[in-house]
């Protein structure tokens, strides 16, 4: 994308000045609508912002087209409190690992949220009437001397202020030893699956003491473990095929109607290694570290530490595009391993319309690919350019040849400010990047193939 180019603009910002491990921002996620998106932190704190609708007056008179509202603080509630597991003497973190939506299926929302042992169904209600006028209860709600009443009446429904009310509907415990990475509904309505490193479970949304166990690859030896389940998800549109990653770089595709422990996967997606380029860092980095299907579910779409890879369902010998988010980092790598920052697990995320990628990286960048050319264009998430309606300019990483101005050297780079997690509104051209503990809604005007350049 050139300088002068229209980029995405910044629909509003979530902002916090004092920075605490507990408000890290660990997973983003908007619902079917794109009308709410939750967040959730590392301290168990679910916030979930819903899209307000303007006017179109209001609208003519910003002078904006096509804009239907900001998103705003909804509700906030404690998911997840911090536990201690007496028998192994581990603590439990309370951080939200994952949100997952419900389809909705009337005036409720139904959202799932986990952190490394429980997953929990919370419903989200809106409620504008209260009852009165009951026969055993007085307006305090304390109950009445039944001696005193001398005669019934019929209790009503009177207006009063909007209050939003999160209640747990459901606690699915005990259904992982080890932490959960991922959970993801299937397309039945009815059922979602939970992996953690070694095993994924499959449940019923309405049974919380017990699971069916669908992987298992623990091995009868724990020293002949050669690799963790990373990551796992239901496909969009059938609802008997299921996919998961690992930390040696494979994709296993499962379907259950084969047979119902899925150890024997139906396709395996890999890709050759180079020998020649091997090295002692090769298998840390080819670890897939998310994995998505594609809308119309023909695609999947996998993150390692240094590239984006969209695969095709069909074609199993290896992936079909290959991006490179930030190759300068490979001369790095010893000096990434040694503070941690190789074992990042970034995510990536399709548009609405399956053409375009995007997934995150260092000192506040993220990337956007364009599938038909295969460009991609660096964009950056910082306070300064935090404006509402502001225009974000491309970035570059200075890695030789000739020097722009605003070019970035990679020896100047922030590793602590990272984008790890990201979502895409389903609809429309509204992503939402959390960084460290800010929140940034972007919203591009223009369509993103004439943005990625």
């Amino acid at each position: 994308m050139g300088e002068d180019a229209e980029s995405p603009k910044i629909n509003h910002t979530f902002l916090r000045d004092y920075v605490t491990e507990a408000d890290v921002i660990s997973t983003v996620e908007f619902n079917q609508t794109g009308d709410l998106l939750a967040t959730g932190d590392k301290g168990g704190r679910v916030v979930i912002f819903q899209r307000e609708t303007e006017s179109k007056g209001e609208s003519e008179e910003a002078g904006e087209t096509g804009d239907s509202g900001e998103y705003n603080v909804y509700s906030t509630f404690q998911s997840h409190e911090p536990d201690f597991d007496y028998l192994k003497s581990l603590e439990i973190e309370e951080k939200i690992n994952k949100i997952k939506w419900l389809s909705q299926q009337n005036a409720a929302h139904f959202l799932l949220s986990t952190n490394d042992k429980t997953i929990k169904l919370w419903k989200v209600s809106e409620r504008d009437k209260r009852p009165e006028g009951y026969n055993l209860k007085d307006e305090e709600g304390r109950l009445k001397d039944i001696s005193t009443i001398t005669s019934l009446q019929v209790p009503v429904l009177k207006p009063t202020d909007l209050m939003v009310e999160v209640r747990p509907r459901r606690v699915f415990a005990n259904g992982h030893t080890y932490h959960v990475n991922s959970i993801s509904v299937n397309s039945d309505g009815e059922t979602y699956l939970s992996a953690d490193d070694l095993r994924i479970n499959m449940w019923h949304l309405g049974i919380t003491d017990r699971s069916f166990n669908i992987v298992d690859i623990k091995p009868a030896n724990m020293e002949d473990l050669t690799e963790v389940i990373t990551a796992a998800e239901f496909h969009p549109h059938h609802c008997h095929l299921f996919v998961y990653s690992s930390s040696k770089g494979t994709l296993r595709l499962c379907d259950m109607r084969a047979s119902a422990l899925c150890d024997r996967h139906t396709k395996l997606f890999e890709e050759p290694e180079d020998p020649g380029s091997r090295s002692f860092f090769s298998e840390i980095i080819s670890s897939v570290s998310d994995v998505k299907f594609s809308h119309n579910g023909r695609y999947l779409l996998t993150r390692d530490y240094l590239t984006a890879k969209v695969w095709d369902l069909n074609m199993d010998k290896g992936p079909v595009e290959t991006y490179q988010v930030h190759e300068y980092l490979r001369s790095k790598l010893c000096s990434l391993y040694e503070n941690d920052c190789i074992f990042d697990k970034f995510e990536c995320v399709w548009n609405s319309s399956d053409s375009v990628i995007m997934t995150g990286a260092y000192n506040s960048f993220f990337r956007m690919f364009d599938r038909e050319t295969g460009r991609g264009v660096t964009l950056e998430a910082w306070r300064e350019s935090s404006k509402p309606r502001a225009v974000l300019r491309t970035r570059r990483v200075y890695t030789g040849g000739k020097r722009r101005r605003g070019d970035v050297g990679v020896d100047s780079l922030d590793f602590t400010k990272k984008i790890l997690h990201m979502a895409w509104h389903p609809s429309e051209n509204i992503i939402a990047i959390a960084a460290t503990n800010n929140l940034y809604i972007f919203q591009d005007r223009v369509n993103p193939e004439t943005q990625v350049q």
